[in-house]
């Protein structure tokens, strides 16, 4: 099948999809996104990312008239018009387009942009098994990445440094102090006890990362969020990440220098198992 976008509420084939040269998002970064997992056709925690996605506009003062309920039927038409039942939706909101100018426009309609691809899930229950590396690399980004902008050059660096360094993913420090991935939450497992940066405006608040404290929790796992550094990172019991496309994946070394035995810990399996049992709950996915 074809592959199809959404453009101010067409949908059209991906090679005539387009916006303005003179779109905000394409000339400041002036917009907003968000990425969902779709597994058996189903999009995974919807109302949270919606809910991120309306906080993040209000952060930046755009003004968006969609509805959810109208957006949510959007979004699962182009979904459907895809042909994939394991796939990611990609979801883009800028100011909107006008001539160029730092000033806020007065009268410009937001820009509405989903594309949508096809996703391997089965992949991450297998690196679910051997887990990955991550390097790390300074975190040199804007001061409030709790907003989704696409502001993300920082981010692009850094994971093309893994890329070409064989690693999965970039942990940023900031000082001693790991915060999070390029496109993940970082997570230490030390004593029996889950770490991970807390909310403020250093880290991006991710859905899965939500999603897993809260099922830990549920669990009667002990969970941290704290600040925690390189040297307590690379002396931990255990080490993971999480993400919308990860859902968790185990770190098995970080820089070159095996987590513990290098090999995915007790607590990660444990918690691998209540994510995944998580996602065929909301979903009905199998692998």
């Amino acid at each position: 099948m074809p592959q199809l976008a959404y453009v101010n509420g067409r949908i059209l084939p991906l090679a005539n999809a387009s916006l303005h040269v003179e779109d905000r998002g394409t000339q400041f970064a002036d917009a907003v996104y968000e990425v969902c997992a779709v597994l058996n056709g189903q999009i995974l925690d919807w109302q949270p990312h919606l809910v991120r996605l309306r906080r993040n506009l209000a952060e930046l003062g755009i003004d968006w008239g969609m509805a959810d309920g109208p957006f949510t039927l959007q979004a699962r038409r182009l979904i459907a018009a895809n042909g994939h039942r394991d796939c990611i939706i990609y979801i883009q909101i800028s100011r909107g387009t006008a001539r160029r100018d730092h000033a806020f426009p007065g009268q410009a309609p937001a820009n509405v942009v989903m594309t949508v691809r096809r996703f391997d899930f089965g992949q991450r229950l297998r690196q679910l098994e051997t887990g990955i590396k991550v390097i790390t690399r300074p975190d040199n980004r804007w001061g409030r990445v709790d907003i989704k902008t696409t502001g993300l050059l920082g981010n692009v660096l850094a994971k093309q440094a893994a890329r070409e360094a064989g690693a999965f993913e970039a942990w940023l420090v900031s000082g001693e102090t790991v915060r999070e991935g390029s496109s993940t939450n970082a997570w230490i497992v030390k004593d029996g006890r889950i770490i991970t940066h807390p909310i403020g405006t250093a880290i991006l608040p991710g859905i899965a990362r939500d999603s897993l404290i809260r099922l830990a929790t549920a669990a009667q796992l002990v969970v941290e969020e704290r600040p925690f550094t390189l040297a307590e990172a690379l002396s931990a019991d255990e080490a993971f990440l999480t993400s919308t496309t990860a859902p968790i994946l185990p770190v098995v070394a970080i820089d070159g220098q095996a987590v513990a035995d290098g090999r995915p810990g007790q607590i990660t399996r444990r918690l691998g198992e209540l994510v995944w049992n998580e996602v065929a709950r909301q979903t009905g996915w199998r692998a």
